[in-house]
């Protein structure tokens, strides 16, 4: 059975840009799994880290349920995605048990450093994947096999200084919305954080804006979560596209990939 991992920085980012093709895989039968690098520890103004980190947790284990996915406990706290050998040794162990076809990830440069951090993370333990000499922690044996790497779209479908981000590859999520709304109001601590500290008002009406957007891109859907794909090389066969092929009916390209 084909695997996809989403990996991503903290909770509820899956929920934004990602939940609604890991729900699209899961109707196609694909197993799913959810990771968050950080706990959102630092997530509260009214709550402390050690009761913020606990909340979020159970919050992200239940937007998991409703994805219908494989929950993986966070490896750091907020602010703690540096990246260095010994958290990527952690997440290449997790990337080889899990044996993902399709590798799911932030946008290789966003508006916050964690999102970045958590792609360049997430894209080196897919190379190593096959490395033996590379220890892993826990240790875990090098896999073979391909690997296939999307990159989501980034937050406001904006680069940091404010250029549009065109995908590439456009999944329609409007009939799975309900679902992918769902997971995210799960992230109930969340809502008068992001009100306080990003202003995004309503974090939902936020992320229908964002896919709404991208299904204007798409010149098909009304709501769209964009993807790019990763250059090949050191992951997969040069023609491969798991995840157009998976949902072909469900996905149009737009333009050519860079």
């Amino acid at each position: 059975m084909p695997t996809a991992l989403a990996v991503f920085a903290h909770p509820d980012d899956i929920e934004f840009v990602a939940a609604g093709t890991l729900l699209r895989l899961g109707e196609a039968g694909w197993t799913l799994h959810y990771l968050t690098t950080c706990s959102g520890n630092l997530g509260s103004s009214t709550m402390s880290a050690e009761e913020t980190r606990e909340v979020r947790r159970r919050e992200s284990q239940a937007a998991a349920a409703v994805l219908g996915a494989q929950w993986h406990a966070p490896l750091v706290d907020d602010m703690e995605i540096v990246y260095g050998v010994a958290l990527l040794r952690r997440l290449a162990a997790l990337l080889r048990e899990v044996r993902p076809d399709v590798l799911l990830t932030h946008a290789p440069v966003d508006y916050m450093e964690d999102h970045t951090e958590t792609a360049r993370l997430a894209v080196s333990a897919a190379f190593a994947r096959g490395m033996p000499n590379f220890v892993t922690d826990p240790p875990r044996a090098h896999i073979g096999g391909d690997v296939t790497v999307y990159h989501a779209q980034p937050h406001m479908n904006r680069e940091p200084v404010g250029g549009p981000v065109r995908p590439t590859l456009a999944v329609d999520v409007t009939p799975v919305m309900d679902r992918k709304r769902a997971a995210l109001v799960a992230h109930a601590s969340q809502k008068a954080w992001l009100d306080e500290s990003q202003g995004m008002d309503s974090y939902v009406r936020t992320m229908e804006g964002l896919c709404r957007e991208v299904g204007a891109m798409s010149g098909a859907f009304t709501f769209a979560e964009g993807w790019r794909r990763r250059m090949h090389a050191g992951f997969c066969a040069s023609d491969a596209d798991p995840l157009h092929a998976a949902l072909t009916a469900h996905v149009v390209l737009i333009g050519d990939e860079a």
